[in-house]
């Protein structure tokens, strides 16, 4: 508890706190150090060859999408055999990870008149592709595709689930 006598004197590198009361006089006296300067680390160019390529471009494609519920409250739901298709290849990245939804054969409620948001994180696409589809490939009714994403620098997409 800090009495009425209470002083904070704070110096060049050094702090001292003086607490007094009528029966007790506590002097507390601390040296602050001064910050340590960052330094940029250097990486030996022989530690640089050494590691893999494939962990060097390990990279992720995110893809936030929006649902627009108009209607009262409903359930919603993600299959794993969701995929990034590039355009040209062909190729395929897979799903890796869901956040806000839930993966089937769970279902997700959503409330109604609402637009409900969610992200899916998929790997890497090949680097040369330059547009991709969306696709939920299941096999019932229901699943979404959208087609023609142009991709951009960052690899982070918003897109309307219709």
């Amino acid at each position: 508890m800090i009495g009425a006598n209470t002083f904070l004197n704070l110096g060049f590198n050094v702090a001292t706190i003086e607490y007094q009361t009528s029966m007790h006089s506590i002097k507390l006296r601390s040296t602050i150090k001064e910050p340590v300067p960052l330094v940029k680390p250097v990486v030996e160019p022989d530690v640089l060859l050494s590691i893999d390529p494939n962990v060097l471009e390990d990279a992720y494609v995110y893809v936030h999408c929006y649902f627009k519920n108009d209607l009262n409250e409903m359930l919603i739901r993600i299959w794993r055999s969701t995929f990034l298709i590039d355009r040209t290849s062909g190729s395929r990245s897979e799903l890796i990870h869901a956040e806000n939804i839930s993966f089937a054969p769970q279902w997700k409620m959503i409330p109604g008149n609402t637009t409900f948001s969610f992200l899916l994180i998929f790997a890497a696409l090949p680097k040369d592709c330059k547009v991709f589809d969306l696709l939920e490939d299941i096999p019932q009714s229901g699943g979404f595709f959208i087609s023609n994403i142009r991709r951009n620098e960052l690899d982070v997409y918003h897109v309307d689930i219709l």
